[in-house]
Formats: C-alpha cells, structure tokens, sequence
C-alpha cells in the first residue's frame, strides 16, 4: 500500500518548514513520493498521508539483479516492496532508516554511482543501487547550530551549569530523531532534512574551532539524536580527541539513550567519550509512548529498555572514565509525580549518585500542554531527593533548583 501527502489549506499557517526544513525528494518535478517527511515536519499537521495507489512499474538494478518497481516511491520504499528488511538497531541486519526525513544519512546506499540516503531519492526508470558501501565510504550527516552554550546539557556536571551567562561548552546538533514527541523542542532539527552533509573530520573541526573562540573545554553533541549514524558518531568523537589531545578536553554526547547498545557504549568509550548524557522518558510503556509519540508498542518498549541500561551499563563499568547524567521529563499530563518517584528509585537502586536533571516539559512543536510551575517543580525535587538521589537539579522559569 502506497500513500501520497494531501495539504489541508484550512489548518496551514504558511510556516514554510515544509519547504524550509524538508527535503522533499519529488519537488523537483512536483510528484510525490509518498515518504511522509512532511507530515512529520509540519507542527500543524496541516499535511496527512492519503492512499493513492501506483499503476504502473519502473524497472531498476539492484545489487546486480534486474528488477521491477512500482513508480513513484522511494528508494527505501521499493528495496522494502523487494523484500528487504528494515533495521531497528545499527547492528541489525537490513536498512537502517531511524529518521525518515534525509538528516541522519543513514540509510546511504551507491545510487547511480552516488553515496544518497535511500529514504529521500525516487526511484527512476534505469537506476542502480547497490545495497553495500564501499569499503572506502566515509559517513556524512547533517550537522548544524555549532556554537556555546551557555547552561550545558543532561551530561554536563552541575558544577559546570552556572557561569554568569558565559559558555559552559560548545555544542553543535545532529539532524534527525528517530521519536516523533510531540512537544519537541528541537523539532526544526530533528525533522530537517536540507542542508550540506558534514564528514567527521569536518564537523571535529568547527566544534573544536568553536571550542577555540569560546575558550571553553566540553565538546558537546546533541541533536534532534545525536546516536542515528553510528559509524559517523565514532569517528568524530575519534576526530575530536585528535584534535583536542590535552588532558582538559571532554568529548559529551547528549542522547536519548534508545540505540545504545552495550557494544555501542564500548565503541564511543573506546573512541573517547568522556560524557554522556541520557534523557530517559519514562519507566512506564504508556507514558514513554506518549511522550516520544511512538505507535509501535513492542518497539517502544525496546528502547526505553535499551535507554534504561545504557545507564546502569556504564555507570557499572565506566564510572571510572565517564560522567553519566540523566534527564527525566516532569509534567503532570505525560509523567505525572508517582511516575517520577518511580524513576528516582529506579535510578536510585542503580546508584544514588546519578546526576539527574528533570526537564520542565513545556508545550512546544504541537503538544497542547500546559507547562509545570515552578512549586511543581519544587515538589519534583522533594520527591527525588527523598528516594535517596544525592544530586538532582530541576529546570523551573527562573533557573534551576538543586543540587
């Protein structure tokens, strides 16, 4: 079944983020493709997928076979009607394709001799693809925001998270998400698909250039999700402490924790993580559906699994060589206050030492919400520190409460 985008003229408020931040792969010769990148971009939801069947078929190559396709669909879209399966984790077999809109590049394949991510290109009569990489391909993703920040993020030390308004670290943010939250505060990254796709040797050296200007020494990636492209987030960790070799550079991925995998926490330890912070959503499934805006439930349910022991695993084997900090999302609509007790005890039976920062979850992108005051957010507080956890910050409108 095959689906084109309709546009309801009654709900647009001519915002421009379909033109802006999607890279829509028929706007060229005014089709669709049916990838739905749109309608996950638009905070309206002025734009649905509708079905509308294909009629007739293109004939495409690929890995050396000679095949038959339906038109009008990408190049993800066709390899999965061929049989293909898709990816969920970096290290399943089959295509990755964790954000759906082009910013994460994940999902390259050699298309027409080209290295394009699959989920954004048309299939066209007489194309090739080939479904491995080159042994010599060098990852690319979309890179943006390079600049200081002025309060940190989830793994930056409480200590660090006060400096007059001066830059606590440098931070540059990774396009694509692979939640679809419906209060996103980043929503124009984690659904840009448009941009120059940076290498990591590229975006090491405006992070450290940028380090350089704001004399500052935590290296910070965030996102949108900053785990989407796992070769090309090793690498420029590895890029990163080449081009920072002195002992004051921290290296500071900011994630929501539902890829990484054991294996992967080894690799980014190995490259030269040296922070990390994970933002848990929820230790209920309901909740963490809810929150991320999920629909699969037992694919939600792997990672906010996955997100869990990401924090216990390293805080186990890694306390020695990376600072683990933990974010929680507090509002009384999505995670009420008995969730967030059950997550401190959850945290706390890891270790009381966790830092955790709760999240004043505010309406944004197209959440309806209505944002915590900051007694609520006292209570919050109250609530953590009475399960035992020794260092807690919470965002209110005027700062922070903590540790």
């Amino acid at each position: 079944m095959f689906y084109s985008a309709v546009h309801d003229p009654d709900k647009c408020q001519q915002c421009g983020a379909c033109g802006e931040i999607v890279l829509c792969p028929g706007a060229d010769e005014l089709i669709c493709l049916g990838c739905g990148a749109c309608v996950l971009a638009c905070p309206y939801e002025a734009l649905q997928l509708e079905e509308d069947p294909r009629v007739a078929d293109v004939t495409i190559e690929v890995d050396g076979k000679v095949v038959q396709v339906p038109e009008r669909i990408s190049v993800k879209d066709a390899l999965v009607h061929l049989g293909y399966p898709i990816a969920h984790l970096s290290e399943e077999p089959g295509i990755f394709v964790p954000c759906e809109v082009g910013g994460c590049w994940s999902c390259n394949l050699e298309i027409d001799g080209e290295m394009k991510p699959s989920c954004r290109v048309g299939v066209k009569e007489g194309m090739r693809v080939n479904t491995e990489l080159p042994k010599d391909y060098t990852p690319r993703r979309i890179i943006v925001g390079f600049s200081g920040h002025p309060t940190g993020g989830v793994g930056t030390p409480w200590q660090d998270k006060v400096q007059d308004g001066y830059p606590v670290e440098v931070v540059c943010f990774s396009a694509g998400c692979n939640f679809r939250c419906p209060q996103c505060q980043n929503w124009n990254i984690a659904y840009k698909g448009t941009g120059n796709p940076m290498t990591p040797r590229e975006a090491a050296v405006r992070l450290s250039l940028e380090r350089e200007t704001q004399h500052v020494n935590r290296m910070t990636i965030s996102g949108g999700e900053s785990t989407l492209n796992r070769p090309w987030l090793v690498q420029f960790i590895k890029e990163l402490k080449t081009l920072n070799p002195d002992p004051d550079a921290r290296f500071h991925v900011d994630t929501n924790g539902s890829l990484l995998t054991r294996g992967y926490i080894d690799e980014l330890v190995e490259a030269g993580m040296t922070d990390v912070g994970i933002d848990l959503k929820s230790s209920d499934i309901d909740n963490f559906m809810r929150i991320t805006g999920l629909k699969d439930r037992n694919l939600a349910e792997r990672y906010k699994e996955i997100a869990w022991e990401a924090v216990e695993y390293t805080v186990q084997k890694y306390s020695d060589r990376v600072h683990v900090g933990v974010g929680i999302p507090y509002n009384r609509d999505l995670n009420p206050v008995a969730e967030i007790k059950r997550m401190g005890e959850r945290l706390s039976r890891i270790s009381p030492s966790i830092p955790v920062t709760v999240l004043n979850y505010r309406p944004e992108f197209r959440s309806k919400i209505s944002g915590p005051g900051d007694n609520e957010m006292q209570g919050v507080y109250q609530v953590l520190k009475g399960v035992g956890l020794k260092i807690v910050l919470c965002q209110t409108t005027h700062g922070h409460i903590g540790p």
